[in-house]
């Protein structure tokens, strides 16, 4: 038994200051656009559980300017159906990384599958920066974990699923941006102590502001440009 608990409704409701971050992205501007330039490779960005490329326009712009290719998904909205989107994101990420490898930015799901992406094509992703991703127990630790279960999912067999991948190691460069004020994943869900190696970084965020806060950019900007 893993002593961790989904978030509270006071944690989820507190998701409400999103907005906030908007301001301090504003006031960080100006150390953003300084951030280390990138060197022209492609950055895969794959947005959360019930979410679009929308959610993620503000990252992929901000990559954009640095200097990155930034490449969305085309499955739409993420509808959480994990096996059927690794499958198709696996295939298209070996199509897309025939040439160089690429890095994946994966925010929440995204994150996740971003992961296991990696897990399956070793030498294809040269680089994973996860957002808020819970890579322990699927959902069972999240705000959603109640929708699955009133779906006749079983948690404990989601979970029991998700702790038989670790059986293969991941071997790219893992940072796993989380934060304590994560009203959506349980930030303790984040901490992956099983893949060696693995980089945390905890930022002061909600979970959904996490792709435009700006200790996350910067972040990102950073460890990308570990890889070029």
């Amino acid at each position: 038994m893993r002593d961790i608990t989904a978030p509270s409704l006071f944690d989820t409701l507190r998701e409400g200051l999103t907005p906030l971050t908007l301001p301090a992205l504003i006031l960080q501007t100006p150390r953003l656009a300084l951030a280390a330039r990138g060197d022209g490779s492609r950055v895969l960005v794959w947005p959360g559980f019930g979410a679009s490329n929308a959610s993620t326009t503000l990252l992929r712009a901000y990559l954009q300017y640095l200097g990155y290719r930034p490449r969305g998904w085309n499955l739409g909205r993420n509808n959480g159906d994990v096996l059927a989107q690794l499958a198709l994101l696996t295939e298209q990420t070996r199509e897309l990384a025939a040439d160089e490898p690429v890095s994946i930015v994966g925010w929440s799901l995204g994150g996740y599958l971003a992961r296991e992406v990696a897990r399956e094509l070793p030498g294809h992703v040269r680089r994973i920066i996860t957002l808020g991703s819970p890579v322990v127990g699927g959902p069972k630790y999240t705000a959603v974990a109640r929708a699955f279960d009133t779906q006749g999912q079983s948690l404990d067999e989601i979970e029991r699923l998700v702790d038989e991948r670790y059986r293969v190691p991941i071997e790219t460069p893992i940072t796993a941006i989380y934060s304590r004020l994560d009203g959506v994943v349980a930030w303790q869900a984040c901490i992956d102590e099983q893949t060696p190696g693995v980089e945390h970084v905890e930022i002061a965020s909600t979970h959904t502001g996490m792709g435009f806060a700006p200790d996350a950019l910067a972040i990102i900007a950073a460890r990308l440009s570990r890889a070029s």
